[in-house]
């Protein structure tokens, strides 16, 4: 595991906060920083799993990565040019607060030419709605990684199709535990368990509604 990493995992703000800063005025390539960084999470995870982190420092995590990804965000989009590829509202399902995949995925969508609007955690379906009437996005992007998320994001389509947007808007949902027969459940387009992979399918996504 690497410094940074371990770093993240141990709640080192201030090493965190010095890696991450060297590594990218040595020119260090940014996406390799992200992916220390989630691998920290991960072990934070498996340590609140473990019952050797509680809810104190799964907060605190959070705002450690949340600093690490405000640093490198400016990086990744140093290396993107041209017109926005479309604009597209993001949030955790209602009864979920987990935010870690989605932050990542969030990042990455604005480096690669996305207007994000981020509605946090613990969203209700009527709140996405709105959103995308307000803001005119044409991409809808549910996270969420505990089971009960998943009705959750059935009732957010539905909503849409009440509200005559289903047909302008194209969804994504993601998360761990997230599959293809939970796709087809909720009535989404794509899905996916990996950010990366969620920018390419966004990308064919916008595609699709431009």
């Amino acid at each position: 595991m690497s410094e940074l990493a371990n770093a993240i995992a141990d709640l080192k703000e201030d090493e965190v906060r010095k890696i991450v800063q060297d590594r990218l005025s040595s020119g260090a390539d940014p996406m390799s920083i992200v992916d220390e960084c989630r691998r920290g999470m991960d072990i934070i995870g498996q340590r609140y799993k473990d019952k050797e982190y509680f809810l104190g420092e799964l907060i605190m995590s959070g705002e450690i990565f949340k600093e690490a990804m405000a640093a490198i965000e400016p990086k990744l989009k140093a290396g993107q040019a041209g017109k926005t590829l479309a604009r597209m509202v993001l949030g955790t399902a209602k009864g979920d607060i987990h935010n870690i995949g989605k932050d990542i995925a969030a990042t990455l969508l604005r480096a690669a030419g996305f207007e994000i609007y981020d509605l946090g955690t613990d969203v209700a379906p009527e709140a996405f709605v709105s959103k995308l009437q307000e803001t005119g996005a044409s991409i809808l992007g549910i996270s969420g990684m505990l089971t009960p998320s998943f009705e959750s994001m059935k009732q957010t389509v539905q909503a849409l199709e009440a509200a005559g947007l289903r047909e302008k808007v194209k969804v994504i949902i993601g998360g761990g535990i997230v599959t293809e027969m939970v796709r087809k459940y909720v009535g989404a387009d794509a899905f996916t368990d990996d950010a990366p992979e969620g920018v390419d399918l966004c990308r064919k996504l916008a595609g699709a509604v431009v």
